[in-house]
């Protein structure tokens, strides 16, 4: 009985090791050469390899991305979190992939001002005005958004000047 022991114990031992090897393999961290790290509402650009035919972005509200010309790609900071970028061929095979980070924006001009739970803010540079900030309370966020939306599409329609 003793013997059927030890070669159970030893047997597991080295079913231990070999999942504690198999996950430090599988959980390996990005290289900081994968990681592209972007401020919320802003862009950047990252210069694609040649035959590239799909981007793909994992979670479209984290973060867009917009072909242009001469292979570049310009991505933009839509949430905050992070992502993955996929640049597959025409057969499908990934030609690039990489994290992609989205980070809050610098803060020296911007004021939040906290009502017990509702959170709003303002960008103030150098008055204060409303901001369209993730994490707004829904009423103070709303507001903002539909004033912003209402004049973009005056803005839009409104005849050219002459």
């Amino acid at each position: 009985m003793s013997n059927l022991l030890n070669h159970c114990r030893k047997f597991s031992a080295l079913w231990l090791s070999a999942a504690l090897a198999a996950s430090l393999v599988m959980t390996k961290p990005a290289a900081a050469a994968d990681v592209m790290t972007i401020n919320l509402d802003q862009a950047e650009i990252l210069q694609l390899p040649d035959r590239v035919a799909t981007i793909v972005i994992g979670n479209p509200l984290i973060a867009d991305a917009s072909l242009q010309s001469g292979g570049m790609l310009v991505v933009t900071g839509k949430g905050y979190g992070a992502t993955n970028l996929l640049a597959l061929d025409r057969g499908g095979r990934v030609l690039l992939s990489k994290t992609v980070q989205v980070l809050s924006a610098g803060s020296e001009d911007i004021v939040v001002v906290y009502k017990g739970v509702e959170r709003e803010s303002y960008s103030c540079a150098p008055d204060c005005s409303r901001r369209i900030t993730l994490g707004d309370s829904p009423a103070f966020f709303n507001s903002t958004m539909a004033q912003s939306t209402a004049r973009n599409g005056q803005a839009q329609t409104a005849p050219p000047v002459r």
